[in-house]
């Protein structure tokens, strides 16, 4: 498979977006554990958490860190270093192993695990597609290390603005696992949410932009030559 093949690059493509929508959807989840880690005694459904806080909270920043740690991975493959694929590998590996075992416990003490089960299932997706990449016939077109940078800069552009829009209407998207009596507690840190996504849609146009204006300079200067 070539690296600056049609297909090499689609996967590629593919891999960031997924890489970075895996990463931001994990940070986001960590914080969403903060009312359970921190005030289980408020909500009735979450009783069953007050023994293990101390656990709920070491969730909290886990999955936290795990999130940076998967965008930190997500940012290495748009600029394609040696490390980039393995950081990201091992990053969906921990998000995995610490979410299922986040999984199993909630159910056990609570009955049911959601919104953990959707970051989950994202990242498990994420770590089935980043290991076929492995296949030694479909690595030699994807090698993130090797591929041009403005092709991985498309795909980091595409991956800011997904991530911005997740961001801004997470409320919305979590409101039905977040919800208990009548209030959407999805719905919080609003500033801090709607800059953050305001931000990375900015972020993504601007990159469109750049690359834009990279190609027309180019073309220019062939035409002058």
């Amino acid at each position: 498979m070539s690296t600056n093949g049609f297909f090499a690059k689609s996967l590629r493509f593919i891999g960031i977006v997924l890489m970075a929508l895996t990463g931001g959807f994990t940070f986001l989840g960590g914080v969403g554990t903060f009312c359970a880690a921190v005030f289980p005694q408020k909500y009735e459904s979450m009783a069953g958490l007050i023994p293990y806080q101390w656990l709920y909270i070491l969730f909290m920043l886990g999955t936290i860190a795990i999130g940076v740690w998967g965008i930190w991975a997500a940012i290495k493959l748009i600029k394609g270093t040696t490390d980039a694929y393995w950081m990201s590998l091992y990053a969906l590996i921990a998000g995995v192993l610490v979410g299922g075992f986040h999984i199993y416990m909630s159910r056990m003490l609570r009955g049911k695990s959601m919104p953990v089960d959707a970051v989950v299932y994202t990242t498990l997706l994420t770590l089935v597609i980043f290991l076929l990449f492995k296949i030694p016939m479909i690595w030699q077109g994807v090698d993130f290390s090797k591929a041009k940078a403005s092709d991985n800069k498309k795909a980091g552009g595409a991956a800011a603005i997904l991530v911005g829009l997740f961001t801004l209407t997470i409320q919305y998207t979590m409101g039905s696992t977040h919800t208990w009596g009548g209030v959407n507690y999805a719905d919080a840190f609003n500033t801090s949410m709607t800059v953050i996504g305001i931000g990375l849609l900015l972020l993504g146009a601007g990159i469109f932009v750049s690359l834009r204006n990279v190609r027309e300079t180019a073309l220019r200067l062939q035409v002058q030559q």
